[in-house]
């Protein structure tokens, strides 16, 4: 099969590196557990590195992160204040060293064994960039807050409306260009110079990626949504605005 964008790279190495970012910011009640999952994780053919990069917790979330400090395949990045997610991946993408990345929250969201399948299209040279979809079979609803349907309704909303903007834009036919899990050829960002600290970050890591021709394949993945009771932090009058503002920006500014 022929890559699916006109972007060839050379074959990865016989066992590449998977280079996983891993912000953190008060995620103490699910911290431990990801991350005793995250470093158990084993890949077969790859190696990995977990680049962990903690914001200044004021929970207890730092103390959880430095005792893996000594872990022969962990790297640490200290931020001195909280910035944004975005802020802390881009913290993270700048230290990497990997062939491939893949960003990972700690909030027990996603599963690990999904790795495989993200990788595999990677992996066979077909694709460059990776989506996991959280829109597996048949599921239209990706969020449902049992205490919280109000806010649930409208994320789901605003999830459908947003992407109907981005693949109008972009010429996709995306059901989840929001997702965590973004894989890629760490060559994909050649060039290119990101800059979104929030959640804007993954309108513009999008746009970038697809204007400069490497258009994603979706995988589905596992999801369980948590709500704004358990951690979620994402606003919902915050940072639609700033995803419009992303939008507007990275569609027409020059790469």
């Amino acid at each position: 099969m022929s890559p699916s964008n006109p972007r060839i790279l050379p074959p990865l190495p016989a066992r590449p590196t998977l280079s996983v970012i891993v912000p953190v910011y008060n995620e103490r009640a699910t911290l431990p557990q990801a991350l005793a999952a995250i470093v158990a994780k084993r890949i077969e053919g790859w190696a990995i590195e977990i680049i962990i990069v903690e914001s200044n917790s004021t929970d207890g979330s730092r103390e959880i992160v430095q005792a893996y400090q000594a872990h022969p395949h962990v790297r640490i990045l200290l931020e001195e204040k909280a910035r944004g997610k975005g802020h802390a991946v881009r913290h993270g993408l700048a230290h990497m060293t990997g062939d491939v990345v893949l960003i990972q929250d700690a909030d027990l969201e996603y599963d690990l064994a999904d790795y495989e399948a993200l990788l595999a299209p990677i992996q066979a040279g077909t694709h460059h960039f990776v989506l996991g979809s959280r829109h597996g079979g048949s599921r239209i609803f990706i969020r449902k807050f049992d205490e919280q349907m109000l806010h649930a309704f409208m994320l789901n909303a605003g999830h459908w409306f947003f992407t109907g903007l981005i693949d109008l834009s972009l010429g996709l036919t995306l059901r989840d260009p929001f997702t965590m899990y973004k894989v890629f050829r760490r060559e994909c960002l050649t060039g290119l110079t990101l800059e979104c600290d929030r959640f804007d970050f993954d309108w513009e890591l999008l746009i970038k990626l697809a204007r400069k021709g490497y258009k994603p394949v979706e995988i589905p993945v596992a999801y369980r949504s948590r709500s704004f009771k358990e951690g979620k932090k994402v606003s919902i009058f915050r940072d639609p605005p700033t995803w419009l503002r992303a939008l507007v920006k990275y569609r027409f500014q020059r790469l």
